[in-house]
């Protein structure tokens, strides 16, 4: 890491603590701050410029489009991006829903200082940060989603069981049509046409669907 400085870009519309973070982390010389904007569409515009940043932290509620759906699109054009979601939330909904849009490590905005650059320095070298307080959330948000399905008997086709094996994976969905041998666009309505057979909301929903019946 000496001879090189992580690259970093942030997204938060929250012009004064966006400032603040940057104003913080840029004190320590091992770090470049590549571009920093309001929401996601402007994470888009800036790396469609090739600018590409080692770290992308990231707000998880902005106004025009979320952290969510910019996560969502990140990993599946840029994938070598490791995303440090930021949010004032901690719940497990809010966490499990970022990591699997693609987020890699979790922070909360009342952490100390101190903490943002463990997690920028534990994604660049580790590729994940989450703090121990927040873990047990998770596998708790998992157990609320396995009591919460229909266990009525399903019939899957095989198509369906590969495609459900290949999304435990963390493969994004334009990964998961290229080794099904299918269009993006189909893969898409076997998500949609699975969330209501098998009675889940999402794609975390069948995520938990297939880990519960060993399908991962």
């Amino acid at each position: 890491m000496a001879n090189h400085k992580i690259s970093l870009a942030f997204a938060d519309d929250h012009i004064m603590l966006r400032k603040g973070l940057i104003k913080l982390i840029l004190l320590y010389d091992c770090y470049e701050s590549l571009f920093d904007v309001d929401n996601g569409n402007q994470v888009i515009e800036e790396l469609r410029k090739h600018k590409i940043p080692d770290i992308l932290v990231l707000d998880v509620n902005m106004a025009d489009k979320d952290g969510i759906e910019t996560a969502e699109w990140v990993s599946t054009h840029y994938p070598q991006i490791k995303i440090l979601a930021l949010s004032m939330s901690s719940d497990e909904t809010t966490i499990i829903k970022m990591i699997q849009a693609g987020a890699k490590g979790y922070i909360t905005k009342n952490s100390d200082p101190e903490k943002l650059k463990e997690a920028i320095d534990s994604l660049y070298e580790k590729g994940f940060y989450l703090p121990e307080s927040l873990s047990g959330k998770i596998f708790k948000g998992i157990r609320n989603n396995l009591s919460a399905i229909n266990e009525i008997p399903v019939t899957l086709n095989e198509k369906e069981r590969t495609f459900l094996h290949l999304i435990c994976k963390g493969l994004s969905y334009q990964e998961i049509a290229e080794k099904m041998f299918l269009s993006p666009r189909t893969i898409d309505d076997y998500s949609k046409k699975l969330c209501k057979k098998l009675n889940v909301k999402n794609k975390s929903g069948l995520i938990v669907y297939a880990m519960n019946h060993a399908l991962n």
